[in-house]
């Protein structure tokens, strides 16, 4: 089956670039962190009972406040998770400002629900990683 020197190089016939396996990996990361994280935000603003508050905790906000900035926020990772799918460059950029945001926000959100918190901390640093190994060096492997 020949291939074109273009497809190795990393970019398809579309002119967007090439979806590695490390972008692909992202991409599902960010979809389903995102989707956790919509989970979360609707729970928070239903108030749940699932959710413990600590005392003197520095960032004082409403569950509900915090519900909000959930969802919206898992909404937006998930929506560039989809993006990242299609290779655009933009969306490696996005995608790691909203992984990266969405970090702080879950460490701010460890008094509330801490195993949560760090599961979806860990899902946003392989994200970023992922995304910053770059579609180069896979595509140059194939």
């Amino acid at each position: 089956m020949a291939t074109h020197s273009a497809d190795r190089a990393g970019v398809t016939a579309r002119g967007g670039t090439a979806v590695s396996g490390w972008t692909v990996f992202a991409a599902v990361m960010m979809i389903f962190g995102g989707v956790m994280a919509i989970f979360q935000g609707i729970a928070a603003i239903a108030e749940d009972d699932v959710f413990v508050s600590t005392r003197n905790f520095t960032f004082q906000w409403s569950l509900t406040g915090w519900g909000w900035l959930h969802l919206i926020l898992g909404i937006v990772v998930a929506l560039a998770g989809v993006a990242v799918f299609n290779g655009a460059t933009w969306a490696r950029v996005v995608g790691i400002t909203v992984a990266g945001l969405s970090m702080i926000a879950n460490f701010a959100w460890l008094p509330w629900y801490p195993f949560w918190a760090a599961a979806l901390i860990v899902i946003d640093a392989f994200v970023i990683w992922a995304l910053c190994v770059g579609p180069g060096r896979d595509a140059r492997a194939a």
